[in-house]
């Protein structure tokens, strides 16, 4: 079974969003995909989509053993994409079941930083630099949290048996540079890395699948990459 959370900025998406998502990345995976309704900022700030999250991932795990007999992974994109990376950490340390792998589309990792791709693509490519500033400042509003690993798991300085993870990055998003980050980091720690950059696509492309054909592409790859997780699992 695969616990997916969406995409939004920590503010807003959910179901009617990503349904179609988790319905492909259920076929092309074999599993169940979960999408939790996670708490959403402002109303509840940081750390409540973290713990929302990790308690869906406690009863998906208890679920799965009754119902499919099998292991959990984690997935998402965006701000879901840092909630499954968050997930995946607190997996290694005993803070929640240890998922078989960690599929990230997109993700935000690094909080405040001065990556290229922030500058390069920071107007003018669907998602600007402004607007991630607005999400993160309604879900981060303490100044302590800025650094918290719970937010920035890209600033973990032990990254070492970690789940195996898929990073899936847009080629034109002022994100990319932190999904690509991460995965050399990874890669760096000595954890299973399959790293993609797809060309000529947006931020939160997966939601455009129907008009950008690298959507379901990569839909595919990460529905492979679980049946293989979840196969040598078993």
């Amino acid at each position: 079974a695969v616990l997916y959370l969406h995409g939004g900025g920590f503010v807003h998406c959910g179901l009617n969003s990503h349904h179609g998502i988790c319905c492909r990345l259920a076929r092309a995976s074999g599993a169940a995909v979960l999408l939790p309704d996670y708490a959403l900022a402002p109303e509840n700030p940081f750390p409540a989509a973290v713990e929302d999250s990790r308690a869906a991932l406690v009863w998906l795990a208890g679920a799965s053993a009754r119902h499919w007999g099998g292991q959990v992974a984690v997935a998402g994109d965006s701000a879901g994409g840092n909630i499954a990376a968050v997930l995946a950490q607190s997996g290694r340390a005993g803070l929640c079941p240890n998922p078989a792998l960690q599929l990230l589309y997109y993700p935000s990792l690094y909080g405040r930083n001065n990556l290229p791709s922030q500058s390069t693509y920071e107007e003018g490519y669907f998602l600007s630099r402004r607007s991630m500033e607005w999400y993160a400042a309604q879900y981060i509003q303490r100044e302590e949290d800025w650094t918290h690993p719970h937010f920035v798991p890209g600033h973990t300085a032990d990254l070492g048996g970690l789940a195996p993870a898929v990073i899936v990055t847009a080629a034109c998003d002022p994100m990319r540079d932190e999904g690509q980050a991460y995965a050399s980091a990874l890669k760096r720690a000595g954890v299973p890395v399959l790293y993609r950059c797809y060309p000529g696509t947006l931020h939160a492309f997966l939601n455009f699948y129907a008009l950008m054909p690298h959507g379901k592409t990569a839909l595919r790859l990460g529905g492979r990459a679980l049946r293989k997780a979840f196969a040598a699992s078993a």
